[in-house]
């Protein structure tokens, strides 16, 4: 209701005048899923849960927001009447977010959002113009790779796929465990493309082999990397209200370990989106996304100097 304070993550108080040293972004677009739907709900409802979350965590020596000036942006909305218009409407709500003035985190809504993020960050400084220097790290259940579904190229299961056609340098999957021969056959053929498939990684007869392998490839990345999180990389059990979950997933300790890892990596993490968040009455989906959302905080704050 008008007059009404807006909620903020992590319920934290936050100034209206910049500038901002993180700035969380709530992308509520939903045009093509394909199953579970209600991902256009996930960004309000995350930081809704996120007023839930834990202020302190074991890398930072104070409590969140350790002196930073937080902002919650208005949210993105637009009455564009087609995908691409929509698509195009989001990267143009984004480009003045991804510009290294601040630290983003995007909140969606589907994950048809990454081509319109990977659009916005051509003016980033540390792209300059040339996607080709930016890896992505996408932490997700499917390889999202299809060229097309159900008929759509701007899919949310052809995200990956798209941000492959904008000219990324590396694409590095972590988790897939649901995708078609033709996935299977683009990454194995495009030497863009690495994936860490969940079999590998958590296979008991694969012993720590498979993440051990996934920790040294995250330690060695250099170079601008955006973190795409598809919620529904946890395991199906963590996140029952996503889209699609899916079992044999990440456990919330193997996602901490990721994250970590990667801001602790010589790698300039320019920022993360996290999505496919369809809240449920239970509240769990949408917590694990604010606990994601508040790791990715700490560890980059924890690393930032």
């Amino acid at each position: 209701m008008d007059g009404e304070p807006k909620p903020t993550f992590l319920g934290l108080s936050e100034s209206d005048k910049g500038p901002w040293d993180v700035v969380i972004i709530a992308v509520p677009f939903e045009m093509t899923t394909s199953w579970g739907e209600g991902t256009e709900h996930g960004p309000a409802a995350a930081i809704e849960a996120s007023s839930q979350v834990e202020l302190y965590d074991p890398l930072l020596k104070e409590e969140l927001p350790c002196g930073l000036a937080f902002h919650t942006a208005k949210p993105w909305s637009s009455e564009a009447g087609t995908l691409r218009e929509q698509l195009d409407s989001v990267r143009d709500y984004l480009i003045p977010w991804l510009n290294s003035d601040q630290f983003p985190i995007v909140l969606g809504g589907e994950h048809g959002i990454l081509p319109p993020v990977v659009e916005a960050l051509q003016n980033h400084p540390a792209i300059a113009g040339d996607l080709s220097k930016l890896t992505i790290v996408q932490v997700d259940a499917h390889a999202d790779l299809r060229d097309s579904l159900n008929g759509e190229r701007f899919s949310h299961g052809t995200a990956a796929r798209r941000a492959l056609d904008c000219g990324i340098g590396s694409l590095l999957q972590i988790g897939i465990r649901a995708y078609s021969l033709d996935e299977a056959k683009l990454a194995e053929t495009d030497n863009r493309i690495e994936t860490f498939y969940a079999q590998d990684l958590f296979s008991p007869s694969n012993g720590q082999t498979g993440w051990n392998s996934l920790i040294e490839r995250i330690n060695s990345l250099s170079g601008p990397v955006w973190l795409t999180f598809d919620i529904d990389g946890l395991d199906g059990q963590l996140v029952p209200d996503t889209g699609t979950p899916v079992p044999g997933g990440l456990t919330h300790w193997g996602a901490v370990e990721i994250i970590e890892g990667l801001f602790a990596s010589s790698a300039e993490i320019i920022g993360a989106d996290i999505n496919e968040i369809a809240p449920g009455d239970d509240r769990l989906t949408q917590f694990n996304a604010a606990l994601i959302a508040t790791k990715i905080l700490a560890a980059h704050i924890a690393n930032r100097n």
